[in-house]
């Protein structure tokens, strides 16, 4: 059940408390020691986020990206109401904090930074409940950029937000009377819909962790992975390759039809066509009759029945000689498309995968494509998965991080604690530029980009994130690549 508006009352009083109980101390702080030194690149030796000269890319249309875990519903306090409360902890000498290339709607005056030229950064993570291991991933990966990037007088504030909307407001209120001037996360959509109107209030911008583009905008970024940017990427590849003709197998949810409407407009950019568009329940109940039609099944296997029926019974040469190819057959008949995009992963991917050569969708005749979620080890134990094309980070800065990872942490970093290392890494570049608002828009939305641990990446003014991918082929063992990313997003405009 969502909670009610705050607006006066018991409730306020009580916010306002909050608020006020951090300024004494109620988080803890991690900040690289006085004296320690601070690496100008990784244990690695991969450089420091330096940015990338290059035009501005053009802006795909938005689409969602990867399953979320599901949250308790979002709070509801709106943005005026967030502004009331923290009037007291706002000083009304300070410009406001202004989105020029978005809708200005931030426009409460930014908090007076505390503790002189400290720059301070709040992260919110799922440090409780079922993502506590994930949220302890990325914080373990955050502070790995705070020791390679970060100067003496950088703060980072962990916070956590148990996964729940309620807290994840109650964890920005902490944050923000603790003088940060930068959030980082939370990592779900709903918490990052429920923390926006105060954010906004106070004029903080955010960099969240969350795949749903529409919590992007009015000074929240979202550094999570879209698949316009996978789905655009593979297919400019394969119809490079010659492909023209495609059909795509899709969950009827969020992600599925994400995925369907970020291929419509990439096959409108590069002029292929889609033939033929299939969903199934997100259930995965019906994904065998679905894979059935989309195979055309019925028809292709009574045209072959047909045929042999036609030749039973002739004994000339040829007539047998055809007989026989047919007999290796299931169906007969070519299918109307010559790639086939699968727009999903986990067991619902195993499921379809396997029968796709129990319907005769070959493999060695349909070109399989897949999202990023083909981006998973082990992926090419299904062998009708082998030989897929996919888009995603370029991997050798991420095989890097996760080895640096293991050896601190002497576990395996979750795959998405490489957003938490990048956006760490990245406000810490931008704190060392000495200007009194590093997390302005101008820093923010730099055209040339950066170079992270999932490659290059740069925020559209939309607030989304642009990445530049490789693509990869799944292999039995390993996936590899066959097409290196780009090095500056100025080649992905030639």
């Amino acid at each position: 059940m969502s909670s009610a508006p705050v607006s006066s009352g018991p409730v306020t009083t009580t916010i306002i408390m909050i608020v006020v109980l951090l300024v004494v101390g109620a988080c803890q702080h991690l900040r690289v020691p006085v004296g320690s030194s601070t690496p100008t690149t990784t244990g690695s030796g991969t450089a420091a986020l330096p940015p990338v000269s290059g035009p501005k890319y053009p802006e795909p249309e938005n689409a969602d990206t990867n399953p979320e875990l599901p949250e308790s519903p979002v709070v509801s306090n709106s943005e005026a109401e967030w502004r009331k409360m923290l009037e007291p902890y706002l000083t009304e000498n300070v410009a406001p904090l202004i989105q020029p290339s978005m809708p200005a709607t931030v426009t409460a005056p930014v908090l007076t930074p505390i503790g002189g030229d400290t720059v301070r950064v709040g992260i919110l993570l799922p440090l409780s409940g079922p993502n506590a291991p994930l949220g302890t991933s990325m914080l373990n990966a955050a502070q790995m950029a705070l020791f390679d990037f970060a100067d003496s007088d950088f703060e980072l504030l962990p916070h956590d937000t148990a996964g729940q909307p309620e807290q994840a407001s109650f964890a920005a209120a902490m944050v923000i009377g603790d003088g940060a001037s930068l959030m980082v996360g939370p990592l779900l959509s709903r918490s990052t819909h429920a923390i926006g109107p105060i954010s906004r209030a106070a004029g903080i911008p955010v960099v969240a962790f969350s795949s749903d583009s529409t919590v992007a905008g009015d000074g929240i970024y979202s550094l999570g992975f879209l698949p316009r940017n996978e789905v655009d990427r593979v297919t400019a590849f394969a119809m490079s390759k010659g492909l023209r003709r495609f059909a795509v197998l899709a969950p009827s949810d969020p992600y599925g039809v994400a995925v369907v409407d970020a291929f419509n407009v990439a096959l409108s950019r590069y002029g292929g066509t889609i033939v033929q568009t299939a969903y199934y329940d997100r259930s995965g109940s019906n994904i065998d009759a679905v894979v059935k039609l989309l195979a055309d099944y019925d028809e292709r296997r009574a045209a072959l029945l047909r045929e042999r029926k036609l030749l039973d019974g002739k004994e000339d040469e040829l007539s047998l000689n055809a007989l026989k190819r047919l007999d290796l057959l299931e169906t007969l008949g070519d299918l109307p498309y010559e790639a086939l995009l699968i727009a999903d992963g986990g067991d619902r991917l195993q499921q379809v995968a396997a029968l796709l050569p129990f319907y005769d969708i070959d493999p060695q005749k349909v070109q399989i494509l897949g999202t990023g979620q083909l981006d998973a080890q082990g992926i090419g134990a299904e062998p009708a998965l082998v030989g897929a094309w996919f888009a995603a980070p370029p991997p050798q800065a991420r095989i890097k991080f996760q080895q640096r990872y293991e050896q601190t942490y002497g576990v395996r970093p979750h795959r998405l604690a490489t957003l938490a290392y990048d956006a760490t890494a990245l406000a810490a570049v931008l704190a060392r530029s000495g200007s009194p608002y590093p997390f302005a828009p101008e820093s923010m939305l730099q055209s040339s980009g950066f170079a992270g641990r999932d490659g290059l990446f740069r925020f559209a003014p939309d607030g989304t994130a642009d990445r530049g991918l490789a693509v990869l082929q799944v292999q039995p063992r390993q996936n590899v690549v066959i097409d290196p990313a780009p090095s500056s997003f100025a080649a992905l405009t030639n």
